[in-house]
């Protein structure tokens, strides 16, 4: 019975309490329905591929494409997108939103996301990020290892990304155009086996998903792949090769 043919039969039935109550109960229940529905709607999943087309006709704006001029400074490219970390209270509740908005996690990015490893900021914070294929990093072999994108990255005044960066991302990158695929330029995270992983934040056409790839030093890239890097504060001279990255360079 639809809500407006409810109101005519207890309008027809209000000289009777026991129509009245039955029928007040009914329109309670009508009630109910319709907010459950138009919540449904408004905290439906948006990773899906209908759901990524919509935002993509609606938003209309697009990712704008890596440009191909060699940098030389980090102060020669321009922030891509700036995201928020640190919105979640730990990574299980991080992992539990990916489910929720219908954001397809692959094995390894799963694996990864799940380890003591993986942490997430105490404390809001925006970050800027930047888009850089390893040609523009000066690269012009058509493959170049991980560890080799990692110094350049970082001699010319860019950061890595907190493993948070790749979720997040995905979280808040919904009009990702289909066939685009964002290496994570992250400290590599190891699964239970022990590989090293990095994340990607891809559109491959059947929705969004973060999935994990290669994170060994030696991996090798294209010179075209797209990584996301962390805008830095600091003047390039001053940055050093942090972390477990200092491990890649050769001695």
């Amino acid at each position: 019975m639809s809500f407006f043919r409810s109101r005519a039969w207890c309008a027809a039935g209000d000289d009777h309490s026991s129509a009245r109550r039955v029928c007040r109960n009914i329109l309670v229940a009508a009630l109910l329905v319709a907010s459950v529905i138009a919540f449904a709607s408004t905290a439906s999943a948006q990773c899906a591929a209908r759901d990524v087309l919509q935002n993509q006709l609606k938003l209309k704006t697009r990712s704008a494409p890596a440009s191909q001029q060699p940098v030389m400074s980090a102060r020669d490219v321009a922030t891509w997108k700036t995201i928020t970390i640190g919105t979640f209270t730990d990574s299980l509740a991080l992992r539990n939103e990916l489910d929720s908005r219908g954001c397809s996690v692959g094995g390894q990015a799963a694996e990864i996301l799940a380890r003591p490893t993986f942490t997430i900021s105490s404390r809001k914070t925006n970050v800027e990020l930047v888009d850089l294929s390893p040609a523009q990093l000066g690269f012009s072999s058509d493959t170049v290892t991980l560890a080799d994108v990692y110094a350049r990255a970082q001699q010319l005044g860019f950061e890595l990304a907190a493993a948070e960066v790749g979720p997040q991302l995905r979280l808040q990158y919904f009009d990702q155009p289909v066939g685009e695929f964002l290496v994570i330029g992250m400290e590599p995270i190891k699964t239970w086996s022990g590989e090293p992983i990095i994340l990607n934040v891809a559109n491959g056409g059947a929705g969004l998903i973060l999935i994990g790839q290669d994170g060994r030093a030696e991996a090798d890239v294209s010179v075209t792949s797209r990584f996301i890097f962390v805008r830095s504060h600091q003047p390039a001279a001053s940055r050093e090769p942090i972390g477990s990255v200092a491990a890649f360079l050769p001695p």
